[in-house]
């Protein structure tokens, strides 16, 4: 498919880049003070892929690995090192100096321009290696100054820190916050390490949640976002999840990630070791669902490794490994990098003016609500061969829109002819609740045997929302001629 009204797509079906700006809210119903607050929060947002579930379609980040300490056990973590395998947090292949860090995300600014977050998430906690974290910071800031700076802490130390933090302009912190009752984080934490001395159990649980409250606090009064993490463990902090999310937003957070426990006993951490299962996909959206109408919820979140690179959702951390980025020489061009993303808005303009074309004239009705998965490299396009994905990304369609509500990890399924037997129930039991899949291609084989189960396939090369909409309208045609 291609979208002459808008030029979304060249000749040879890739995004067509261009120099322009974006337009403004359009939120006329609002008060001009509302609208002058909203249109400065989304400039704030606008590049950023964690804050912002539109621009991790088109933007990238990169996470450098400078922090290896930390300061508090969970049970849920495990820091591994020299690990290239592993996709979660407190994962990383390499631990960088901060003049290495900074000299990799000059490089990474040069060859991914759409690059425009450097954050520090590990491996351990960046404010319990607050030397090594800002003077990375320091050195960023002063070669590549339209790079947003952003950490993620646990918490424990940030009120000490919030200072230095507002002054090296890091506007993105996140915290991870996953309870606010101290007995449910004596199940989450084996120890909390405070002013040169080891809490475990109850007395530490409360510590952290102290600091933790007292770092909210600072970060709101310093007006620099927030994002809360919490990890959902089934039968210790799944329901309470909606109780964390209430204190938050009362509390100054602008977003909230509920994401799930990975908790496989290859990780080694306690909770793998222990059998303690992680959610369902389907559990994790019904708490994320109960929870949004408080609150703003990260659904794309794909819980990064420590030294991620790329879009959200792939990693290219193996390109620039430290014998590669070492010896390039970083091309930063902050002329050539503005002009990248001045296209990227101009593109992000028409992908909103089609599906404002592919929802104009929907009406209310009382079908029922679907998902389907999408092949996606990202731009908001189906753009990617079923054989080559790695995820599908997760929408709700409900005849009106097309609503992006998370993503499942796969197995890539052309892999050599090698597991693909296996790969493919993998994928079936990943999607098994999706009524279509959306794919720019897909093979003869793997078409049956998702037919068999009763998941469409639709071959597209389109905006993400126009194709699941027709997709949808079919599906309804359909289903009333069954039902008929």
């Amino acid at each position: 498919m291609t979208l002459p009204a808008t030029g979304i797509l060249n000749s040879n079906q890739e995004p067509a880049v261009t120099q322009a700006k974006s337009g403004g809210c359009g939120c006329d119903s609002k008060s001009s003070a509302t609208v002058e607050m909203d249109e400065k929060l989304q400039e704030r947002i606008a590049k950023h892929p964690c804050y912002s579930e539109d621009a991790h379609h088109h933007y990238a980040r990169m996470h450098v690995a400078v922090a290896p300490a930390c300061n508090i056990q969970c049970n849920y973590c495990n820091r591994k090192y020299d690990c290239a395998n592993e996709s979660r947090p407190g994962v990383v292949s390499e631990l960088l100096t901060p003049e290495e860090a900074a000299h990799k995300a000059l490089v990474i600014a040069g060859k991914i321009p759409q690059m425009t977050v450097v954050g520090i998430a590990g491996p351990g906690d960046p404010l319990a290696n607050p030397e090594k974290t800002f003077r990375t910071f320091e050195l960023i800031a002063d070669k590549a100054p339209d790079i947003k700076l952003c950490l993620s802490t646990n918490g424990l130390m940030l009120s000490e820190h919030i200072d230095r933090i507002k002054q090296l302009n890091i506007d993105h912190v996140t915290v991870t916050f996953n309870t606010i009752d101290p007995e449910i984080g004596a199940q989450l934490y084996s120890w909390v390490h405070y002013k040169r001395r080891r809490y475990r159990g109850l007395e530490g649980a409360k510590i952290l949640l102290e600091k933790q409250m007292e770092g909210l606090q600072a970060l709101k009064e310093a007006d620099i976002l927030c994002k809360v993490n919490s990890v959902m463990v089934p039968g210790i902090n799944d329901q309470h999840l909606i109780e964390v999310n209430k204190f938050i937003r009362e509390n100054g957070a602008f977003l909230h990630n509920i994401m799930p426990l990975i908790s496989a006993p290859e990780h080694g951490t306690h909770f793998g070791l222990t059998g303690q299962r992680g959610p369902t996909p389907k559990e994790v959206k019904e708490v994320q669902d109960n929870c949004a109408g408080n609150m703003k919820m990260m659904r794309h979140c794909r819980q990064c490794r420590a030294d991620a690179v790329g879009l959200l959702g792939e990693d290219r951390s193996q390109e620039f490994t430290k014998d590669k980025f070492l010896e390039m020489t970083p091309e930063y061009d902050l002329e050539q990098r503005t002009s990248v993303h001045e296209g990227i808005e101009k593109f992000k303009e028409e992908i909103k003016l089609a599906k404002e074309k592919a929802q104009a004239g929907k009406k209310a009705a009382n079908n029922p609500k679907v998902l389907v998965a999408v092949a996606t490299k990202g731009s908001g396009l189906v753009n990617q061969h079923f054989g080559h994905a790695k995820e599908f990304q997760i929408y709700e369609v409900d005849g009106i829109e097309a609503r992006f509500v998370g993503h499942r990890k796969i197995d890539q399924y052309c892999q050599g002819g090698y597991g693909e037997e296996a790969t493919s129930e993998n994928i079936i039991k990943a999607i098994a609740d999706c009524k279509a899949v959306l794919v720019s291609k897909i093979g003869n084989c793997p078409k049956e045997k998702l037919h068999e189960v009763g998941i469409e396939t639709v071959e597209a090369y389109d905006v993400i929302e126009k194709v699941a909409l027709e997709f949808y309208e079919q599906y309804v045609k359909e289903l009333g001629t069954t039902e008929g």
